[in-house]
């Protein structure tokens, strides 16, 4: 619906708010009179919404002439928008970090505290970034599609808060991506599709029948979906063989070394390293040296892996769970199960924060013994 109205001439933010409009009669309306053809009840309501509000601001009156009549009623396109959306919500005129924060919020479905997060940022700052973004682009014609990398950088993160089990947008982010990497061959684009690939074929069993986080090492790779993985690696073999390396073709590298293990104890952690190293290089990301922490331990050791991760801001989400993790394989398990109490009281969901609790309440169940 965005982008119909959009692409008939609404500014973005009014087209938000006619769609609001729109969902919010559906929701009093359909009840007692439901439509035979929804979407296009939805857009026709939508439209009227946004011509009323357009006549009715003095201050938009001179653009009346630039939008269309109002459709003849009749079954609406068939024609997916939502790929096209999110080039239009990256418009030039924004930057990039704005155009991803607006475009995961007003199509991507995520919520500023999910995108705050994501961002490690406060969620007033990332409001305050949003609401920036959308006069931006008020009054502005969605009509110049923005840059290929920001929409990347969208997908990714979609799919990253439905693979986290907060909102399932995953499979959405997946059929997306495979739109784009048929539209642009591009290797970074077959890189993300490749990441995602290799992720959500271990999505089954990521968590337990009780809801649960069942850790990757834990996980029950005879589930796997063997044919997810394989298109992965086969998407992925063919964007490196074009020697343009990019992050998403060094995370879904990481991720596939994980799926060729036939166990936890055979992954080949010191490759896993040096493709840290090179997304390192490539991102300078915090989150992506505290995951390399990780793989440091499983490669040299405890005490190699607290070396590495003593360099990094201890305020970095996810800091305490890693510093745990680290401490209880050195053998410290008085201060590994205060740091999993530590990050379990931080944790941004209820199932991470159940499972940090029960391994604090394991260790401090083998320190009572």
């Amino acid at each position: 619906m965005l982008g119909i109205l959009v692409r008939r001439g609404a500014d973005f933010a009014a087209a938000e708010d006619a769609v609001q409009d729109a969902l919010v009669e559906a929701v009093r309306v359909w009840p007692a009179d439901p439509p035979r053809d929804p979407k296009g009840w939805l857009v026709t309501v939508a439209w009227r919404r946004f011509l009323d509000a357009t006549r009715a601001d003095v201050a938009r009156r001179r653009r009346e002439g630039l939008v269309d009549d109002e459709p003849a009623p009749g079954p609406a396109s068939a024609v997916d928008d939502t790929l096209q959306l999110y080039f239009l919500c990256a418009h030039p005129s924004l930057t990039p970090s704005s155009a991803v924060a607006l475009t995961l919020r007003a199509v991507g479905g995520l919520t500023t505290r999910q995108i705050a997060r994501a961002y490690l940022v406060p969620e007033a700052t990332m409001a305050q970034r949003i609401s920036r973004a959308k006069r931006t682009v008020s009054g502005v014609r969605l009509d110049r599609p923005g840059d290929v990398a920001t929409v990347l950088r969208v997908l990714y993160l979609v799919f990253n808060e439905g693979y986290s089990g907060d909102v399932d947008l995953a499979v959405e982010a997946v059929r997306l991506t495979r739109q784009l990497a048929a539209a642009i061959d591009h290797p970074e684009v077959a890189g993300l599709l490749a990441l995602m690939l290799l992720h959500h074929a271990r999505r089954a069993v990521r968590t337990a029948p009780d809801g649960s986080l069942v850790p990757l090492a834990e996980q029950d790779r005879g589930r796997w979906d063997t044919a997810l993985i394989a298109e992965g690696v086969a998407i992925l073999q063919a964007a490196l063989a074009r020697d343009r390396l990019g992050e998403f073709q060094a995370q879904a590298a990481i991720a596939a070394l994980h799926a060729d293990a036939p166990t936890a104890a055979e992954t080949d952690w010191v490759q896993i390293v040096e493709w840290y190293d090179e997304l390192a290089r490539l991102t300078d990301s915090p989150v992506v040296r505290l995951n390399r922490a990780v793989a440091v331990c499983e490669a040299d050791g405890p005490r190699a892996g607290l070396a590495a991760l003593a360099a990094l801001d201890d305020a970095l989400p996810r800091h305490a769970a890693v510093a745990a993790y680290l401490h209880e394989r050195d053998g410290d398990l008085a201060t590994a199960a205060r740091l999993y109490a530590e990050a379990a009281h931080a944790a941004s969901t209820i199932a991470e924060r159940d499972h940090l609790t029960r391994q604090a309440a394991r260790l401090n169940t083998r320190r009572g013994r």
